[in-house]
């Protein structure tokens, strides 16, 4: 009768399909500190050339902040909503800004979540399509603008994510 039991199991275990265990830990990108500073800086400079005083903060994948830059003469304000921008990018996954399914002509709302603002100029950082991290630009004279500075300093980095 044990044995029975036994072959019955065996039997069994050969129907169920093999489970694919995974080797070893996943591998992801880090965004380095010299990545963030040279994002920023390129940053500063592209909003420099059109005459804005900007602030650029840039978050790792942790959403802690790896770079700080504030240009002379940015209001105090622009370091917070900096902030704000690239918080709103790691909890949302995509760049700050209103909802992507606002009705036309419909008031933005309030954010959903604290911490978080839907002003345009946050970016995320990609490393091999997966988040690292995120830049936000404040003090331009419109969100766009601040979110093509932030995309002026991701793409001078961009051959350094891959």
């Amino acid at each position: 009768m044990r044995l029975c039991g036994i072959a019955g199991f065996m039997l069994l275990m050969t129907m169920i399909p093999p489970v694919a265990v995974p080797q070893g830990l996943p591998m992801q990108k880090v965004l380095t500190m010299e990545v963030a500073q040279e994002s920023s800086q390129v940053a500063i400079a592209a909003c420099r050339a059109n005459g804005y005083k900007v602030t650029v903060m840039v978050v790792d994948g942790a959403n802690i902040m790896k770079s700080l830059l504030r240009d002379d003469g940015a209001p105090v304000a622009t370091v917070e909503t900096a902030r704000l921008k690239a918080n709103s990018v790691m909890v949302y996954g995509r760049p700050s800004g209103p909802p992507p399914n606002l009705p036309a002509g419909v008031p933005i709302p309030p954010p959903t979540l604290p911490g978080t603002i839907y002003g345009v100029g946050g970016l995320p950082i990609k490393g091999d399509d997966q988040i690292i991290g995120a830049s936000g630009v404040s003090g331009a004279p419109s969100g766009e603008k601040d979110a093509a500075c932030a995309n002026a300093g991701l793409a001078n980095v961009a051959s350094k994510l891959k």
